[in-house]
């Protein structure tokens, strides 16, 4: 039941029944209506930045979660770079250099990436910048990871074929000191037991008697067995890769021919007489990339340190060769 409101009227001196307009009553409601919804408004503006709806809080969880990601990535980029940076220190100053190869310069392995914008597809987004440096940050990185895995590739060839050069290089003495009756001539200048000039002697001469063995200094394959080199008589020449290459003269028989393959100790041949000699000797060179170097430097493979000594002092001796 509607409530009726009166109002007191002073002309009749008595009160009258308030008449309530149709119109009156729906501007009233229009009114209260508009207010209404203009109280929501201003209340949503004012409150909003303190309630999120479900969507925005998924939202605000992902971003959370992404900028969480980032950070635990930047972390791990700065751990992998350290580690890195330790393994590219060991490459250029341990493996590269004990191996004698070039270190890689640091521009090579830090170098950009030019040409066009390669991270145009990642901007324009709320997180663009953290993004595209995180990418680019694992750019540089894998750059860095290819190039020192190819380096790394590089040092295991070169210790395979390190390993092949140590075996290889003529390394011991090709007569046995018990078979020795004297280290007769050293590398250097001597005195030519024919002309009695001074001549430049470019091997050692180890006098032993007529049918010594004579043993390999160094794996390889035998290049020449004969005596068509003037001055040798019969000698051998075995190929030992690597540029080095193995000279003995002089001798009385081969136990190899052209073409076999020896290693490190094997019987090529025995110490004989034939040739420009003066008596039973071997005459012994090593060839590194065409030039004649000193042999004794390489008889560290079964020389004791006095005996190494000892045929020092012996090898310096400028007296006369036998050849």
């Amino acid at each position: 039941m509607a409530k009726v409101k009166y109002y007191y009227d002073p002309d009749s001196l008595s009160y009258q029944k308030i008449q309530v307009k149709k119109r009156d009553t729906f501007k009233k409601l229009l009114v209260t209506i508009v207010g209404a919804i203009l109280f929501m408004f201003l209340g949503f503006l004012v409150f909003s930045p303190f309630f999120e709806s479900p969507k925005e809080k998924e939202i605000k969880r992902q971003l959370e979660f992404v900028k969480l990601n980032e950070e635990l990535h930047s972390k791990k980029i700065v751990q992998l770079e350290k580690i890195l940076s330790e393994i590219q220190d060991r490459d250029n100053n341990i493996y590269r250099l004990y191996f004698e190869v070039n270190p890689i310069p640091e521009e090579q392995r830090r170098a950009g990436f030019g040409g066009i914008n390669r991270y145009k597809a990642l901007e324009g987004f709320d997180n663009s910048k953290m993004v595209i440096d995180v990418t680019k940050n694992m750019d540089i990185l894998s750059k860095q990871l290819y190039v020192q895995s190819k380096s790394l590739d590089e040092i295991v060839k070169l210790a395979e074929n390190k390993e092949g050069l140590l075996a290889a290089m003529p390394a011991i003495q090709p007569v046995k000191n018990e078979d020795l009756t004297r280290m007769a001539s050293g590398y250097g200048w001597r005195s030519d037991p024919f002309t009695k000039a001074r001549k430049k002697h470019w091997g050692m001469d180890f006098t032993s008697p007529v049918g010594t063995p004579i043993y390999a200094s160094g794996d390889g394959v035998v290049e020449r067995a004969d005596q068509n080199s003037s001055g040798y008589g019969k000698h051998i020449r075995i190929d030992h890769g690597f540029g080095f290459i193995s000279l003995y003269a002089h001798m009385s028989k081969y136990n190899v021919r052209k073409g076999q393959k020896v290693k490190r100790g094997d019987l090529i041949g025995f110490v004989g007489n034939t040739g420009r000699s003066q008596g039973p000797h071997l005459h012994y060179e090593i060839i590194k990339n065409g030039v004649k170097i000193n042999p004794i430097d390489f008889y560290y493979g079964n020389l004791t340190p006095e005996e190494f000594e000892a045929m020092q002092k012996a090898a310096q001796i400028e007296g006369q060769s036998l050849d």
